[in-house]
């Protein structure tokens, strides 16, 4: 039997955890401030979820699994133990499955670190944002930078291995600042880091404050180029080169739930406001599940199924996403399989066109983004794709 196309890029699960203490000013993402939460209710909608899904699927083996959220460091340990066990009677698991959970890096998430590993956590991601106290107060971070560094510490010294994130092109950062807060996050013994530019999204508080005229001293365009640019540099230099627009990691130490998304593999997305991609009789469908927490309890406990009704994606749909995600991996992707899903190949011409301005290069099989290219990927991606 011929391999079905997400056997390129594996299979992993998504488990969205929607609550948080507070809400971030800058956060555009599913989270929900709540005063109180069943923990049994939740537990049984995730097992149940977990128990339809592998019924689709059947047996194939999982690489990953990824609690996101939200702050899914709210969870209690007896409830991830919950999921993770039922995880492994329902799907065979790779041997070097990857487990991650999302977690703040306050004093009482640290706390909750050992049960974690001991449900079978094999992996953390701490939501650090910043090395300075007066920043983590702008972007509206519950903890102090010696809490974050307490944190990373008994991290490290819990589970097999740690990333965390950091946010730049902040208010009245120069580059300097940058570089020097850069340097003391790969002094910290990091195996992993996400850096992202602080971008302002509509909807949220600073996307709001933005629209008044708030938020003065951002970086304008040019400086904020410079920033990634330099952190292309830095890192490199570290021995952490990126390996996505925005991660950076030894090698071996990549994300490899994260690397199911850009290589275009199969994931079941459980929780409120998760998203997935499911091979399933030779189609591949999208999956969604409705934002609010609530609905998607009672839809769980009411029908036995979380998701809104799911869409088969055409040829050309899955071939744009593969591109998408693709061109965001410094190795790129495969100019075959992007054929053999499209139907068609990319216009020789445009590609011409891209490696000529030193934005995109092939080898052999293989398209990828340069740096420069990565610094504006989507105006690469725009002229790449079909009109």
């Amino acid at each position: 039997m011929a391999a079905e196309d997400w056997q390129a890029g594996g299979f992993g699960l998504y488990v969205h955890w929607p609550f948080c203490l507070s809400k971030c000013p800058y956060c555009d993402f599913n989270s929900h401030v709540a005063a109180s939460i069943d923990m049994d209710a939740w537990q049984r909608a995730y097992l149940s979820e977990i128990r339809r899904i592998g019924a689709e699927t059947g047996p194939r083996t999982l690489n990953s699994v990824f609690f996101g959220g939200g702050t899914p460091s709210l969870m209690a340990p007896d409830l991830v133990a919950a999921i993770l066990d039922t995880v492994r009677a329902i799907w065979p698991c790779a041997n070097d499955m990857e487990v991650t959970l999302e977690a703040n890096p306050g004093s009482v998430e640290a706390g909750r670190f050992a049960g974690y590993r001991d449900a079978g956590v094999s992996r953390v991601s701490l939501g650090v944002q910043a090395l300075n106290d007066a920043d983590l107060h702008r972007l509206g971070r519950l903890h102090s930078a010696a809490e974050a560094r307490a944190a990373f510490d008994i991290a490290r010294n819990t589970f097999e291995r740690v990333s965390f994130d950091l946010i730049y092109a902040r208010q009245d950062q120069l580059l300097a600042d940058w570089q020097a807060e850069l340097g003391q996050a790969l002094a910290m013994a990091v195996d992993h880091l996400s850096l992202y530019q602080l971008t302002i999204e509509p909807g949220t508080a600073f996307g709001d404050r933005h629209a008044r005229g708030g938020l003065r001293g951002l970086p304008d365009d040019d400086r904020a180029a410079d920033m990634y640019l330099a952190t292309q540099e830095i890192c490199a230099a570290a021995g952490m080169p990126a390996y996505e627009v925005s991660n950076h990691a030894r090698p071996g130490a990549e994300s490899r739930h994260n690397l199911i998304y850009w290589r275009y593999g199969d994931y079941a997305g459980i929780g409120p406001g998760a998203h997935g991609r499911l091979t399933l009789g030779g189609r591949r469908l999208a999956t969604e599940t409705p934002l609010s927490p609530a609905d998607w309890l009672a839809r769980v406990a009411r029908d036995g199924n979380g998701e809104v009704p799911r869409a088969a994606l055409s040829p050309q749909e899955q071939a744009t996403e593969y591109l998408m995600m693709g061109m965001r991996l410094t190795a790129g992707l495969s100019l075959m399989r992007y054929q053999r899903l499209a139907g068609q190949p990319l216009d020789a011409s445009r590609i011409a066109g891209l490696e000529g301005l030193g934005l995109i290069r092939c080898e052999g099989d293989r398209l990828q983004t340069t740096d420069a290219g990565r610094a504006v990927l989507n105006a690469v991606i725009r002229e790449l794709l079909p009109d």
